[in-house]
């Protein structure tokens, strides 16, 4: 089988990132909507990684706990606006963005002093 000139094999031809952003968006919304508090923080958490995800594999960040780091600021400074401008479900989906947010901040400080050694 003759492969087409150009094209390589360590590269992926698909990117699996663009799946996992519509189920963390998915997921949070419906935690969002039937008041399930982890659910819409675990979707924020699926959304925001694979967000991260996709910037670290097409070249745009070159550490991902630093692009973490980044998205949790984002995180905690729409969830703030959110939280303390809105009432009812929109007020919870800004707790929901706060928590991910410290979440975010939390994984990304440590992530970024804890990498294992390159081989």
């Amino acid at each position: 089988m003759d492969e087409q000139p150009g094209l390589s094999d360590e590269y992926r031809k698909a990117s699996p990132w663009p799946l996992f952003v519509a189920f963390g968006l998915a997921i949070f919304e419906v935690g969002i909507v039937w008041p399930l508090f982890p659910v819409a923080v675990g979707g924020l958490m699926l959304f925001v990684g694979s967000v991260v995800g996709i910037l670290r594999e097409s070249g745009y960040i070159a550490d991902p706990w630093k692009g973490l780091v980044t998205a949790s600021v984002l995180c905690l400074a729409v969830g703030g606006v959110i939280t303390y401008f809105t009432t009812g479900s929109v007020h919870l989906r800004g707790i929901a963005i706060l928590v991910g947010g410290v979440i975010f901040l939390v994984g990304g400080i440590f992530g970024s002093f804890w990498q294992p050694k390159a081989v």
